[in-house]
């Protein structure tokens, strides 16, 4: 069957793919033979895929050469195709190759509107690459959607007349999880936690493996910004921490791991959106640090990333006035910063690519001109522009800048050969498809899976404790076995408060069940800021009961967070007011009870410093609910130490509570 699986598959009618392939006026008799076999042709592949779909019980044997050899790295050095290529590619064909386009993978399917319009899109604007747009979390899939969803991509680049490079933002492995299989990792500050750089150089490793065998070959990861602004909105958990050596050297690992897996790396955001106050999805984001800060906390994680071999850098959409004055400019549309300082003084040789040229933070500087941001932003030194807010306008601006002579062809030329060399170093040259059949064994493995939950549990971080609580159950029993909490009275002992942005999503669901494996009895209770008012006056009976308290906070930056929960707040990277206002109630009621699991940002105990016992998780992933459960009860040790300054509490990046696991010998109290 392994040609089966291997092919163009669509569950597309007749009629679509006659409208799209061929239009009326060139539906001429000598192609209507090729193009009702062709259907024929994909007809056989879908029941092939189908029939794979229905083994799903165990893995269906096939030769493997449909799959691009990931395990020898990013080849580079002879690049004949490219070069080949180039010269035959029409100005046309040049300027598409520039443009990377959002493919959203929850509506990648072979009947959707939005399929059928990237089809369109690629073909008329010749376009060179993809970005995998997908939601970070989900309610569960159907994983044997997996196979529909890799063999569209398949025929995505058969279709195309040169390979796609299919990128993705997986900056915490390959999501969605639940639709892929893939393996689970914490966010990246869980890393820098965990302060192990094996730790990171495995996530790149594992990322790329299964990426490449889903026909990803490049990660718009990782982030190299420095997070030393405790109320930057966007950067938050994504950066490792708040050292920049650590941070460098985080990014170093996680690019080595990756390139020796055969993906793409991309160090973002050019040259630091860590110390700004404002999302530059919604506005622009302005860095007013000087030259002296720059070159010390902002620039040395990107100078470790060009020097380990990263294969692209992201600019940011953010004012740097330090280096560029101008105020109508920010870094992606700056020459000072993108060739002046990336290319000339850092020495970088690689893509460019500007991050979203949909985001606010750049598309309000241009009201009146939406196709000229790419002109602007390819003039500056960026190779590659990303999801831009018009296409057809950016498009036709770019190829009349290069008609009337604005862009030069050389520049022109040197830019589409960088995508064309990268296409050929991962192997598209040759082979463009992957084999749909060897999923099963590429992606989440019980072993990657593993090693996952492990660094999870080396991040966990122990900030506060008062001495009388911790773990969980241990006043119950001296026993060393794991404690469960039954009252006679039928009373819960423990209460879980979960405050997250929206009751409706998975925020608290995995830590629900692992809490009441532990706790049978608990009572575990979801607030957000709708649900606040109606909730408050129960959860506060309840926790006057409870002889124990445990509060997961869930504060992840994202931009949606920043329109929706957070607006009109003075910190868009806190809690939102009003769960904040019943948050310190519970406080006051009874601190020396209660327990804080900070499953996102650390940052939190600066608003609340009454806190007294304090559990970092640095993350939302299930994984890190995990974790954070077993750390409750004593299950694993917490050694993690915290990689941010948390400065209005006393607590240095260098402080550490060591926690060694309790299952084995419970603390008498």
């Amino acid at each position: 069957m392994g040609y089966c699986v291997r092919g163009r598959v669509t569950p597309a009618t007749a009629e679509h793919v006659l409208s799209f392939d061929e239009g009326p006026s060139t539906l001429g008799g000598a192609l209507l033979i090729p193009l009702y076999a062709r259907h024929l042709t994909m007809l056989r592949n879908l029941a092939c895929l189908l029939a794979l779909v229905m083994l799903s019980g165990s893995p269906v044997q096939t030769k493997d050469k449909s799959t691009p050899a990931s395990a020898s790295g990013v080849k580079r050095g002879d690049y004949t195709w490219a070069e080949k290529t180039l010269k035959g590619l029409s100005l046309e064909e040049k300027v598409g190759q520039l443009f990377m386009v959002r493919l959203r993978v929850e509506f990648l399917n072979g009947k959707s509107a939005q399929y059928f319009e990237l089809r369109k899109n690629i073909r008329k604007y010749h376009i060179g690459s993809l970005a995998m747009s997908v939601p970070a979390q989900g309610r569960a899939r159907n994983v044997n959607r997996r196979f529909e969803t890799v063999s569209l991509l398949n025929q995505l680049q058969e279709e195309s007349k040169l390979p796609l490079l299919i990128a993705g933002d997986f900056e915490r492995g390959v999501l969605p999880a639940n639709l892929f299989g893939t393996t689970v990792f914490p966010h990246a500050m869980a890393f820098g936690a965990a302060g192990k750089a094996a730790y990171a150089e495995e996530f790149g490793r594992i990322t790329a493996q299964e990426s490449r065998a889903l026909g990803v070959h490049w990660n718009l990861f990782p982030v190299a910004d420095v997070n030393s602004n405790p109320a930057n909105p966007i950067i938050g958990t994504r950066a490792f921490g708040g050292d920049p050596q650590q941070v460098g050297d985080l990014v170093a690992a996680y690019v080595r791991g990756a390139r020796a897996g055969g993906m793409l790396t991309t160090a973002k955001h050019f040259p630091g959106h860590g110390n700004t106050a404002i999302d530059s999805h919604l506005a622009v984001a302005l860095v007013d640090d000087d030259l002296e800060r720059l070159h010390a906390i902002d620039l040395p994680p990107f100078e470790k990333a060009i020097a380990a071999g990263v294969d692209s850098v992201m600019t940011a959409h953010v004012r740097v006035m330090a280096l560029d004055p101008n105020p109508g400019r920010v870094a992606t549309t700056s020459h000072a910063i993108v060739t002046g300082l990336l290319k000339r003084q850092l020495g970088f040789k690689g893509i460019v690519v500007t991050d979203a040229l949909d985001m606010a933070g750049l598309g309000v500087l241009y009201p009146k001109n939406p196709g000229r941001v790419a002109v602007d932003a390819f003039k500056a030194g960026n190779d590659v522009l990303t999801m831009p807010a018009n296409l057809d306008a950016s498009y036709t601006a770019m190829l009349q800048a290069v008609r009337r002579g604005e862009i030069g062809e050389d520049r022109l030329d040197a830019s589409v050969l960088k995508i064309l060399q990268a296409k050929e170093a991962l192997g598209l040259a040759r082979n463009r498809v992957v084999n749909v059949a060897a999923i099963r064994t590429l992606v989440g493995s019980p072993e990657n899976i593993a090693i996952g939950q492990r660094i999870s549990d080396a991040s966990m971080t122990l900030v506060r404790d008062n001495g009388t609580l911790l773990p969980l159950g241990a006043r119950h029993s001296g026993k060393t076995q794991r404690v469960l909490y039954r009252r006679q009275d039928g009373r819960s002992s423990l209460l879980v408060v979960i405050l997250c942005d929206d009751v409706r999503a998975d925020d608290g669901r995995v830590l629900e069940r692992e809490m009441r494996k532990r706790a049978p009895d608990a009572e575990v209770v979801y607030v957000d800021p709708r649900s606040v008012e109606a909730k408050s006056d129960s959860v506060l009976k309840a926790a006057e009961r409870a002889a124990e308290i445990v509060v997961a906070v869930y504060v992840v930056p994202s931009a949606a967070r920043t329109r929706t929960v957070a607006r009109g707040q003075k910190n868009s990277a806190s809690l939102p007011d009003s769960t904040a206002k019943l948050f310190g109630k519970i406080l006051a009621r009874g601190a020396e009870k209660t327990t804080v699991l900070a499953m996102g940002t650390p940052y939190l105990v600066e608003d609340f410093p009454t806190i007294q016992n304090y559990i970092c998780a640095f993350s939302n992933a299930k994984v890190s609910e995990i974790s954070a459960a077993r750390a409750l009860f004593g299950e694993i040790p917490m050694p993690g130490h915290l990689p941010v300054n948390i400065s209005s509490t006393l607590i240095s990046s260098d402080s550490k509570i060591r926690r060694p696991a309790v299952v084995a010998s419970a603390r008498a109290r």
